[in-house]
This record gives C-alpha cells, sequence and structure tokens, in this order.
C-alpha cells in the first residue's frame, strides 16, 4: 500500500462515523443497467456489509466504537413529510419491509431524538456509529501485522499499467488499485473523473448527563433531517455531537488544498444548524473544526472495477458514504483479481463507467450552483411547509438525476 500521507489521512480518518448501508445512487439508476433484481441486490449487500464491518473489527480486535443504532432522520416540515415517505414507500415497491426502513410518526420521533419542530421521520436499522480514525487505524496495524507493507509519505505521481511512480521511486505490480476517492483529481489524467466536493464538521465538548435526558438519543443513533442541503450527526462514545454538512465551495479545477479544511463561514453555518436542531446547545462549546473532500462522480453513481488488460483496478465514487462501501469494494476487488465469480462480481456497480465531469469554467459554475441551490429550497421550504419546485428541477438538471 502506498500512501501521500499516511493511513488515515483521507476520508476514512475524517468522516462523520456512519457505518451505514446508504448508497449515492437510488434503485433507479441501478435498475437502469440491472434490472429491479439487480438494484435489490446491491441494496441487500450493503445492508450486510455493515454487520460485516462491526464483526470485522470485532474479530480483529479493532476497538472502534461501534454501536449500531440505526440512523434516524426528522421530518421537520411538511415537505420533508413527502420526501421522506416517498422513500419509505420506494423501499416497500423494492420489497424491503419494516424491518428494514419505516416511517415513524411524531410521537416515537420524539422517544428517538426530541429535536425541535419534529413531526416524524425515517428509521432504518442499518447503520452503525463508529469513530473513524480508531477504525482505519486498526485497520493500518491488522495488515502490517499480516504482512503488508504500508509506504507513507510516499504520494504517488502516476498510475500506469502495473507500475506506480511516486516522489521517491516506482513499484511494479501484476495489479494496481486506484483508491484516491476525493484526491483523484490530482493523478495525471484523472481530473474530470471525479470532484471533489468538501464536508466540513465541528465536535462539541462532552455533554451533560441532563442534555442527554431532555434529548433522549440513546442508542447512539446517526441523525440527520431531509433538508436538501446535507447534515449528518452522531453521539460519540464519549457523549459529544459530531456534526457536519456540505455547502463548502468547489475549487476551479478541482483543486485540493490543505487550507480548504476549513472555512469560517461554513463552519458558522453547520454551528448555528446544530443550535437550531438543539438549542440547548447554544452555549455549549465547539472543541473540534475540520474537514476534507468527498469524491463526486458525474452520474453519482459509485463503481469497482479492474481493467484486465492493464491490471488497473479502482474503486470509489461513494460521495461521503464510504465508511461500509469500501468494505464491499475490497471484498469485490479480491474476487476480481484472483478471477473468482461471486455474488459480489455480479452486483450492478461492478465495471461501471461515470462519464466525465464537463470542462472548465463549466464545471466551477454548475457545481457551485449545486452547492447552493438547496440553500434556497430549504429556505422556501422551512417558511411555506411545501416542497420547492423549480430550484429543485434545476439541481436534477445539474446532477443529471
Amino acid at each position: 500500500m502506498v500512501e501521500a500521507e499516511f493511513a488515515g489521512f483521507g476520508a476514512s480518518g475524517r468522516n462523520g462515523g456512519w457505518c451505514s448501508a446508504l448508497l449515492p445512487m437510488g434503485f433507479a439508476a441501478m435498475a437502469a443497467t440491472h434490472g429491479r433484481d439487480g438494484a435489490i441486490r446491491m441494496q441487500q449487500a450493503m445492508n450486510a456489509t455493515v454487520d460485516e464491518v462491526g464483526a470485522a473489527a470485532a474479530r480483529e480486535g479493532i476497538d472502534c466504537h461501534f454501536a449500531k443504532g440505526g440512523t434516524f432522520r426528522a421530518a421537520r416540515n411538511p415537505a420533508h413529510i413527502g420526501r421522506l415517505q416517498a422513500e419509505v414507500a420506494e423501499y416497500r415497491a423494492h420489497g424491503f419491509g419494516e424491518d428494514d426502513v419505516r416511517w415513524v410518526d411524531r410521537d416515537e420521533a420524539r422517544q428517538i431524538i426530541a429535536a425541535t419542530h419534529l413531526e416524524g421521520g425515517m428509521f432504518t436499522p442499518h447503520c452503525a456509529a463508529i469513530h473513524p480514525g480508531r477504525l482505519v487505524r486498526g485497520l493500518a496495524d491488522v495488515v502490517e501485522a499480516s504482512g503488508v507493507q504500508i509506504f507513507e509519505r510516499s504520494r504517488v505521481t502516476a498510475i500506469e499499467p502495473n507500475r506506480i511512480t511516486t516522489e521517491h521511486g516506482s513499484a511494479r505490480a501484476a495489479h494496481v488499485v486506484r483508491a484516491t476517492e476525493g484526491f483523484t483529481p490530482t493523478l495525471p489524467g484523472l481530473r474530470r473523473q471525479i470532484v471533489p466536493i468538501y464536508s466540513l464538521m465541528i465536535a462539541t465538548e462532552p455533554l451533560p448527563a441532563a442534555f442527554w435526558e431532555e434529548v433522549g438519543w440513546t442508542h447512539r443513533q446517526t441523525f440527520s433531517d431531509a433538508r436538501r442541503l446535507v447534515i449528518y450527526g452522531q453521539r460519540t462514545a464519549d457523549d459529544r455531537i459530531a456534526f457536519g454538512g456540505r455547502g463548502a465551495p468547489y475549487h476551479f479545477r478541482s483543486a485540493v488544498k490543505p487550507e480548504y479544511d476549513r472555512n469560517p463561514r461554513v463552519h458558522s453555518d453547520i454551528r448555528a444548524t446544530l443550535v437550531e436542531i438543539f438549542p440547548q446547545l447554544a452555549d455549549a462549546a465547539i472543541t473540534h473544526e475540520w474537514g476534507g473532500p468527498v469524491g463526486v462522480p458525474r452520474d453519482w453513481y459509485c463503481s469497482v472495477g479492474l481493467d484486465p488488460a492493464t491490471g488497473i483496478g479502482w474503486a470509489g465514487g461513494y460521495v461521503g458514504d464510504g465508511v461500509a462501501t469500501t468494505n464491499l469494494a475490497g471484498r469485490t476487488l479480491c474476487d476480481l483479481i484472483t478471477g473468482t465469480a461471486s455474488e459480489l462480481t455480479d452486483l450492478p456497480w461492478v465495471g461501471h463507467r461515470s462519464r466525465r465531469w464537463e470542462p472548465e469554467p463549466l464545471r466551477w459554475l454548475g457545481i457551485n450552483a449545486m452547492v447552493r441551490l438547496p440553500v434556497g429550497a430549504d429556505a422556501y421550504e422551512n417558511r411555506h411547509g411545501r416542497p420547492e419546485r423549480w430550484r429543485s428541477k434545476i439541481l436534477s438538471s445539474i446532477l443529471g438525476h
């Protein structure tokens, strides 16, 4: 393994700690190429992968604070209700029952997490809260103990068939797997393959027992609501709230720089959102702020594959849903590289090729519009309580779905 910084420097160590069954692409996108059955099999594989991550951590003695409390997505206005109920209905249409995803009414929702303006919500058990840094460093220790060498501080400058080049030299192998996610555009020829969209986070001080008694959140459920601009949170093992969201700008020519990991405006907005949901936190100290890029393919469709002609494999495009997905990708790549036909190698994302993003400045204009449009849509829905239409249509045209 060859790493530009240190194992866990990127999204694997900085993410929001959702080991979830979420996929960036929907049932319709998967069914378009592999039919309804293929879409169902992909979701079933992801559901099972959440448990596989927990089992692997336990098996290898990795204390990553794994707590499978599920995910609760709050409906906090009528537009949210319609959106989440439609999502539950789509799962039902694909054969997933109450044990997989369900609508919860207002009273039950308040028993789960007592957020403001709560009208109900959607719950799925297929998610665990984790400490991502402890997971990735634990995995690094395990693979090194098994004989794998990890070359840190060895930035790859080029990937070719059976060969990588680094700042310090080169290496040859029968197979080369690119797993660079949001940093992919830094490699030659891949600037338009995946774009880096920054997601930023904060963490509170450890919160007192009185807060948790009032709010609930007893099983460390991961938490979000149904707004257009993504937010996500978890209760950590030491009783903090780690909370994040999108809204940071896309940088011209898919630039990735350390200074983009912090944005005072966005971090302030994230804190304001957290306090709006939980007013009890108005005076709570924020002890940490950080961020990083997630990898976004043009069609929002993550993929894994191997080109037998070149020996180059790849996995990525998770759009922030990578904790469990990378586990499934790794097991799938094992089968692809060893030539083992399996249920995993027949899943819809195997061999999928996303089209490239538009050249600049179209990419900069389109993506930054995509970043800002949800803000206006959310404001409209909060004011009027009904779904916003025209911004959503523009957003869909940019995203291509």
